[in-house]
């Protein structure tokens, strides 16, 4: 068994869903980030336990022809980037690759899953700069980035992944802190007033606000003079956050210089975009996504289309341009008034917004359109769809539904239940052995890092899933690379109603004769099959605070999982904050989280 500090040498098997190498060696598997499968490294143990381990890269003996130079001279430090060493056009088909995994290891849904759309610009795509402000050790400002799993910031004086003029921001701040004397903000000590910057680019337009604890910061005036040299056109606010708390932003905005929104358009439709609007980070690549889901749904104009977690209603508004009515639901009664305004100022009388929850207003909706052709998008958190609005889904009939999600592991959970790969049994879900056997026959692999055409890169018609009565099939599935150089994926997915065909009366006899079913060994395959009993995250703490002296609350559990790409389910704190809002595991208490869903198998 390898120990603690041990350098071994071996070559990388495979890449884990969050880009890490997957490493066996003597019975154990490790999992190294920053190296790529074939390549022959060098690695010391950092951990072992039950045959799961811990790597940290040394040296790459021989690399893989998909090895690239990082840009960013603080890649491996940063927690922003996981793949910039790996060439972008294998980025594209890893992602791909992590949506199928996620499927067949989840949902037992196995598909040939396309490459992800690719960005025009694989840097320089953000429209949006967050950054923390804080000291060092020493006392010394720092603006950079978050450590992976950490909030000990990085410095940086550029990234990679933004445009050039994110370079000159953070030189004006550090310019303005300097000669002001302004202190940035110490976690732990409570003390300094800078906390974030955050910069949103609307159209060559920003929108730049600063995170203080206090109103009372010296020569902001100056700060504005100072922002002249970056931005032309800018608007300004100072953002007041003295809770104690990771959120970013507090309640209060005060605006210091210019209109405070700007006005912009996408696909015909006009918006005003705030500190607080959401967006894609990424325009070409959004654009590319609302296209694809526009035409997923829409087809001749005559459809009624209801948009699912609608948010600010940008999506609902250039769907309103498209069908014959939209409804979109939202439950934060500030993004319903949002999209209210979109509705007035586009003239879109065919647009209804609706607060509330999703399976309490859809069947509104569905009794009001009785007889219309109704379609359905749903644009989910990162937790998925509710297990409520799932089944109210299943109950309704809509004959055709798109789905963008931002998680590959609560899509697979998603897809699972609505096509009936995965079915409740006893409150746990389980893989359907009967849509297993259904679906034996059809299936269509892709393997990993296979040479693409351009033709190959754009959306699949896939064979159809055969799915069971009542349930959906997908018809096909397409991730998009919103975020290049790191591990996250959007991705899409368009479903069709299945209903059965026809059905079946099949005659069995048992008994040990010839032809027969012998009942001894349909007993074994039925105990053979029998899922395997739920790990309980009371159960994970119990062991945890047995083998290594210390409690993790459940919600650090929920956020090493996520981070794995498990399934959530209905965990306790999956999405929910904790009393300290947003607090973090540390290395400590990653590592014990890990070991122990080994130990269960889990992992």
């Amino acid at each position: 068994m390898p120990e603690k500090n041990q350098m071994i040498c071996a070559v990388t098997d495979a890449l884990g869903s969050n880009g890490e190498g997957i490493v066996r060696h003597e019975g154990v598997t490790f999992f190294v980030p920053y190296c790529l499968p074939g390549e022959k490294i060098r690695f010391r143990v950092l951990k072992v336990k039950d045959k799961i381990g811990y790597g940290k890269i040394e040296e790459v003996l021989t690399p893989a022809e998909e090895r690239v130079r990082e840009k960013c001279p603080v890649f491996t430090r940063c927690g922003g980037c996981q793949l910039q060493h790996l060439a972008y056009r294998s980025q594209l088909r890893f992602k791909g690759n992590v949506v199928k995994d996620a499927l067949r290891k989840i949902a037992g849904i196995r598909l040939c899953v396309p490459a992800a759309i690719k960005s025009d610009l694989p840097y320089g795509y953000r429209n949006k700069l967050q950054m923390p402000v804080g000291v060092d050790r020493e006392g010394n400002n720092v603006i950079g980035f978050y450590a992976e799993r950490s909030h000990r910031i990085i410095p940086v004086s550029t990234c990679v992944i933004h445009p050039e003029w994110a370079e000159k921001l953070i030189a004006v701040l550090h310019r303005y802190m300097k000669e002001c004397a302004v202190k940035g903000y110490d976690e732990e000590a409570g003390t300094g007033s800078l906390r974030h910057i955050v910069v949103r680019e609307i159209g060559g337009k920003f929108i730049v606000t600063l995170v203080s604890v206090t109103e009372n910061l010296p020569n902001l005036q100056y700060l504005i003079e100072l922002l002249y040299t970056v931005f032309r056109t800018f608007t300004f606010y100072l953002n007041i956050n003295a809770k104690d708390t990771n959120v970013v932003f507090g309640e209060q905005f005060i605006l210091e210089h210019g209109p405070g929104y700007f006005e912009a358009e996408e696909q015909g439709i006009r918006y005003e975009a705030g500190p607080v609007t959401f967006l894609q980070v990424n325009e070409n690549v959004r654009a590319k996504l609302y296209e694809a889901a526009l035409k997923a749904v829409v087809s001749t104009g005559d459809e009624v289309v209801v948009d699912a977690y609608s948010g600010g209603g940008l999506l609902t508004a250039m769907l309103a341009k498209s069908c014959k009515r939209v409804y979109g639901i939202e439950l934060e009664a500030e993004a319903v008034k949002c999209a209210d305004a979109l509705k007035e100022k586009n003239g879109l009388s065919n647009m209804t917004n609706i607060c509330g929850y999703v399976e309490e207003k859809l069947q509104g909706v569905l009794e009001k359109e009785q007889g219309e052709e109704i379609r359905l998008i749903l644009d989910p958190p990162r937790a998925g769809i509710a297990r409520s609005v799932v089944r109210a889904i299943l109950e309704s009939g809509i004959s055709k539904i798109a789905i963008i999600s931002c998680n590959p592991a609560t899509l697979a959970r998603d897809l699972g239940l609505l096509t009936g790969s995965l079915v409740e049994k006893d409150g746990e879900l389980i893989k359907n052995s009967e849509y297993a056997a259904l679906n034996a026959s059809k299936t269509n692999e892709c393997s990993s890092l296979d040479a693409l055409s351009e033709k190959e890169e754009k959306t699949p018609q896939i064979e159809n899933e055969a799915g069971l009565n009542g349930f959906y099939t997908i018809e096909w599935i397409q991730p998009f690379d919103m975020f290049p150089q790191t591990k996250h994926v959007e991705t899409l997915v368009l479903l069709s109603h299945k209903e059965p065909d026809s059905r079946i009366s099949v005659k069995v006899e048992f008994g040990e004769k010839e032809g027969q079913i012998s009942l001894a060994e349909t007993q074994k395959q039925v105990e053979d099959s029998k899922p395997k009993a739920k790990t309980t995250y009371k159960q994970i703490q119990k062991y945890v605070e047995e083998n290594y002296g210390f409690k993790v609350h459940t919600a650090y559990i929920a956020e090493v999982k996520r981070n794995l790409g498990l399934p959530m389910y209905d965990a306790p704190n999956a999405v929910e904050e904790l009393k300290r809002p947003r607090s973090h595991p540390t290395e400590k208490m990653v590592l014990a989280i890990k070991e122990t869903l080994a130990h269960f198998e889990i992992i």
